[in-house]
């Protein structure tokens, strides 16, 4: 496996001396057009690594506000393929800025394995997270990802103890995703006195840089969690300006951006404040 833009990433902000701002938005909402240009615009509003979401129909680790990313997405007509195909479109443009997909496993199993990380790799994608496959089912993924040089970035979770660590560990490259909070995303809040002890754990068990998302929602938030882990998620609140647009008729990627350009500039600024 590569995780060559991954790995580039992450020793760039290792010697900027700050954590990452990691952007999560869902593939083709509220339109292909329109998630093209946000997917577009995020490295210039501070993101530094993209997760992009596969639209599925039961995203049960998922709050209402992504559900509700999904649907509309799905009710545009995009599909695993579609998302691949927007992947390879916005790597057209960019080079250097890591992409991620993070979905679920039905749309992956019915693509077929081999033909999900041949298409992923060849449309740009570096890695995968894939969040209701447990690593004791994953090896057939895992050999086909391998196979075509796509990393699998697994989950850690609060219930992880350090035996459950060294099996997450197993064949997982890139960085480790840890969940914030038990339960759905976008719904409570990550508690920075809970997250630093927890990212210190996964970060000795894997070796990883920890990227901690699932309750991060404002710039206060995703700068007390920059001060501690390696990167920080943001997902619900992005997508939630796109419903906001879509509610206010204004443009959907003014919106999103503008949030990501404000998180971004917390995240970039948490390490510099703690030390003035």
């Amino acid at each position: 496996m590569t995780t060559a833009r991954i790995d580039a990433r992450f020793a760039a902000l290792k010697a900027e001396g700050r954590a990452g701002f990691v952007t999560y938005v869902m593939a083709g909402d509220p339109t292909r057009g329109a998630a093209l240009e946000i997917l577009r615009g995020l490295p210039a509003a501070g993101a530094d690594l993209i997760e992009l979401g596969i639209p599925f129909s039961d995203p049960m680790a998922e709050g209402p506000t992504i559900q509700k990313a999904a649907i509309r997405a799905l009710k545009a007509g995009l599909t695993l393929k579609g998302t691949l195909a927007l992947a390879q479109a916005f790597r057209e443009g960019d080079g250097d800025t890591p992409l991620i997909l993070m979905g679920y496993l039905n749309p992956i199993e019915r693509y077929g394995y081999d033909a999900f990380a041949r298409d992923a790799a060849a449309s740009g994608v570096d890695g995968v997270i894939v969040v209701d496959c447990p690593p004791e089912e994953a090896e057939p993924l895992s050999d086909a990802l391998d196979a075509h040089t796509v990393a699998l970035i697994r989950l850690a979770t609060p219930t992880s103890d350090d035996a459950r660590l060294k099996i997450i560990a197993r064949r997982t490259s890139g960085f480790v995703y840890y969940v914030s909070v038990a339960g759905v995303t976008g719904v409570k809040e990550a508690q920075t006195l809970s997250v630093a002890p927890a990212v210190a754990r996964v970060r000795k068990a894997s070796g990883l840089p920890v990227a901690v998302g699932f309750g991060v929602r404002t710039p206060e938030r995703a700068a007390e969690i920059a001060r501690v882990a390696d990167a920080v998620v943001v997902g619900s609140a992005l997508v939630d300006e796109v419903a906001a647009a879509l509610d206010t008729g204004e443009s959907a990627p003014e919106r999103v951006l503008a949030r990501v350009r404000a998180l971004s500039d917390a995240v970039r600024a948490a390490r510099v404040t703690e030390t003035v």
